[in-house]
């Protein structure tokens, strides 16, 4: 079995391209290798250069693969149409240009389930109309990138979106074939959600193409569920915490992943405050000799 351990741009806070707080391209790539990892995903599309030649010199410059791509937008809303296909085409073809596999698609936070991140029994339910359309959308992306691009795409659950809890991941994935739609899977964000992230994998490891390795904080959780705080305030007070200092078995994650033969990439994801963490890449270190010491190469 081969499992490769990579990281991503949120790790140093980059969420949007456009945020003036983002650290450098280049110093991000820097970073991720002298942390030990041998790929990255691309963050938001822009953040990156979209020129291929301009991105895969620096990308070999560091030893680095391009693993995978999100696309970060509100599928949720059918007046973003226009934006989610920018989002999508761009990252495509980003993708393709340098042989990377992974399309990841999540819903970004909607306000109508902003307060309710980490609260499945209050949150706002799609009515049909609304939901089959928006199960639409996600499966127009997915036949798109898997059979136009050649991508593995997988659909991402995310707090605050209306792809958030386990019953609505597992209705859509029971709506759009497998062949068009995997799981890529992030821990974190699972147990943010309020459910056990080892017992979903072992029901669905099958459909798993692709992880995210996140940490949750318990008492952070618990305290900005019972306040209602906002995804990105929740970050910003550390909710995602290193690996193996929250609640995630990760020694069980990585057993279901072994029995399961399962091979391909696992990328860590820390999402933080870009100014808030004071050292993203002792951060970055320390989750790969985590992973390392838990049996990881």
């Amino acid at each position: 079995m081969t499992i490769r351990i990579g990281n991503a741009p949120c790790s140093w806070g980059v969420e949007f391209a456009d945020d003036a707080r983002n650290p450098t391209w280049q110093s991000v790539l820097k970073d991720c290798a002298e942390a030990g990892y041998t790929g990255i995903e691309l963050g938001p599309v822009g953040f990156m250069p979209e020129d291929p030649v301009q991105l895969g010199e620096a990308l070999a410059e560091h030893d680095l693969a391009l693993i995978g791509g999100v696309v970060f937008r509100p599928f949720h809303d059918p007046g973003a149409w226009e934006d989610v296909m920018d989002g999508s085409v761009r990252t495509c073809k980003a993708l393709t240009a340098h042989g990377a596999r992974h399309l990841v698609l999540i819903d970004s936070i909607s306000p109508r389930r902003a307060p309710t991140a980490g609260r499945a029994a209050e949150a706002e339910q799609m009515d049909s109309a609304e939901w089959n359309a928006y199960r639409d959308r996600i499966g127009t992306i997915a036949k798109m990138g898997a059979e136009e691009y050649g991508l593995t795409v997988g659909i991402h659950a995310h707090a605050a979106g209306f792809m958030d809890f386990e019953p609505e991941l597992e209705r859509l994935l029971d709506e759009i074939d497998d062949s068009l739609l995997k799981i890529c899977f992030d821990t974190g964000h699972h147990s943010y959600a309020g459910f056990d992230p080892v017992a979903f994998m072992q029901r669905h490891i099958g459909r798993i193409s692709y992880m995210h390795f996140k940490d949750t904080d318990p008492a952070v959780k618990a305290d900005v569920i019972d306040k209602r705080t906002g995804f990105y305030d929740a970050c910003g007070q550390g909710i995602f915490c290193n690996l193996g200092q929250g609640d995630v078995d990760f020694p069980a994650v990585r057993q279901v992943l072994l029995d399961a033969g399962f091979e391909g990439w696992c990328t860590v994801e820390q999402d933080c405050d870009p100014l808030l963490d004071p050292d993203p890449l002792g951060d970055a270190r320390a989750n790969r000799e985590y992973l390392e010491s838990i049996g990881f190469q």
